[in-house]
């Protein structure tokens, strides 16, 4: 569904960035035809069309008072639009499809706001300044924003039945050899975690201050968990048996009824696999992806752990020789050879897909083909400081209840692969596109 023109001016890379985001999420709407623009995917989630308008409305309230000087409007959508719901309650929204404006009135809305903030962007100095933040931080706020939306709208959309989208082309999978699935020996030493604040590189406020952590020696698998070894697990009688499950995770199951990740489906005697666009016999060899409810129960099952923030860390970046890398592959930027990112794909591929991305110590699949559950509950690290202009971007969330990914999806953004990035979910939560490996106990 085509949306605007851009207009954004060229020679700046952070006005190239703006464009190339926007038709990253541009691209994705095009995947719903008009008349399911007003479907409701995920219960707990608003309905596709708030995210068409809450795109730019954050731009917009991001930008146009303090530092474009421009006057809102349509201050009804400004507010409309603000903010999505983050499902820990368990409470649903309740709107109805006539309390929405049309779909006119939004491409509308989005159109003013993009030339509006191109013309100043275009003319304007980027060493203006908010709040003590440059346009430059500012923007990338809001280029990593929209980022952030376009995946996770990837994974509302893949609950939307194969009918009521546009099917998008994918390129094929690489040719894997057989798994050999083993625990990777990490020794002993330091993960350097976070961002300096003085360093001069954006980040967001959960990912500062810069410090250092001791991690003791301990083994981690691999590859991520395989749909097949999870298999395992539910035909064993893993949902059925409550020493498995904490209480908290054991009650929620219960309740919801949850026997079984969400991507997949029984028929018959044999399971389905929901990609984006249709069902497929069940990939053995894909990574699963489920909750950090259903990870962690996995884990006891296996007697086995998740590993904490600061062994996936470690694992991922750290060397023999003690320099700590900046991607698990060395140094050189992401490309399609080294993972499953970077939007290339809709969905998963074999966990042992690229080997060229293999950390020093031989661990592989670290980033792209799934976000990768820790046992790390979401906290600030020392020295945190909120956003100013966004205070609740992480603050909101250090209620113990959410949990710390690392890694990225298919659907993650190359900007967002960086060893600092920090994503979070809460426990219960099965559609983000989240697998998990485990580390010896």
């Amino acid at each position: 569904m085509p949306i605007v023109q851009n207009g954004v001016g060229v020679g700046h890379p952070l006005r190239e960035r703006v464009l190339e985001a926007r038709q990253q999420s541009d691209a994705l709407f095009q995947i719903v035809p008009p008349d399911s623009m007003f479907e409701r995917p995920i219960p707990e989630r608003h309905r596709i069309i708030f995210y068409l308008g809450h795109l730019e409305a954050f731009d917009w309230n991001l930008l146009h008072e303090k530092v474009l000087g421009r006057k809102s409007f349509h201050p009804e959508f400004d507010r409309l639009f603000a903010f999505g719901i983050d499902p820990v309650d368990g409470g649903l929204p309740s709107d109805q499809v006539s309390e929405w404006p049309s779909l006119a009135e939004v491409g509308d809305y989005v159109r003013k706001i993009r030339s509006a903030i191109d013309q100043q962007v275009s003319a304007g100095n980027l060493d203006l300044a908010c709040d003590g933040f440059s346009l430059e931080t500012l923007l990338n706020v809001a280029i990593e924003h929209r980022l952030m939306h376009v995946e996770t709208l990837a994974y509302m959309l893949q609950q939307l039945p194969p009918d009521r989208k546009v099917r998008a082309a994918s390129p094929p999978v690489s040719v894997t050899f057989p798994l050999e699935h083993r625990m990777i020996e990490i020794p002993a030493g330091v993960a350097v975690l976070g961002l300096a604040r003085d360093g001069g590189r954006f980040g967001w406020d959960n990912e500062f201050e810069a410090h250092t952590a001791i991690v003791p020696r301990f083994e981690i698998d691999r590859y991520m968990v395989t749909n097949q070894q999870f298999l395992a697990f539910l035909n064993s009688g893993g949902y059925q048996t409550r020493s498995f499950w904490n209480p908290d995770d054991w009650d929620w199951k219960g309740a919801s009824g949850v026997s079984h990740p969400v991507f997949w489906r029984r028929q018959n005697d044999s399971w389905q696999y929901s990609t984006m666009f249709g069902e497929v016999a069940l990939p053995l060899d894909w990574p699963v992806y489920v909750s950090h409810a259903e990870a962690s129960a996995y884990a006891r099952w296996a007697r086995k752990a998740l590993p904490t923030e600061q062994q996936w860390h470690r694992a991922a970046y750290g060397a023999p020789d003690g320099v700590q890398r900046d991607y698990p592959w060395g140094s050189y930027a992401p490309d399609p050879s080294l993972g499953n990112f970077d939007l290339t794909r809709w969905d998963p591929v074999p966990v042992n897909a690229y080997p060229g991305g293999r950390s020093a110590f031989g661990v592989e699949g670290l980033l792209g083909n799934g976000w990768e559950w820790t046992a790390s509950v979401f906290a600030p690290f020392t020295g945190f400081q909120p956003f100013p202009f966004y205070p609740g971007y992480s603050a909101n969330f250090f209620d113990g209840k959410h949990f710390v990914m690392k890694g990225g999806s298919a659907r993650t953004a190359a900007c967002m692969l960086r060893p600092t990035f920090r994503n979070w979910f809460q426990a219960h939560y099965q559609y983000v596109y989240a697998g998990f490996r485990c580390v010896n106990v």
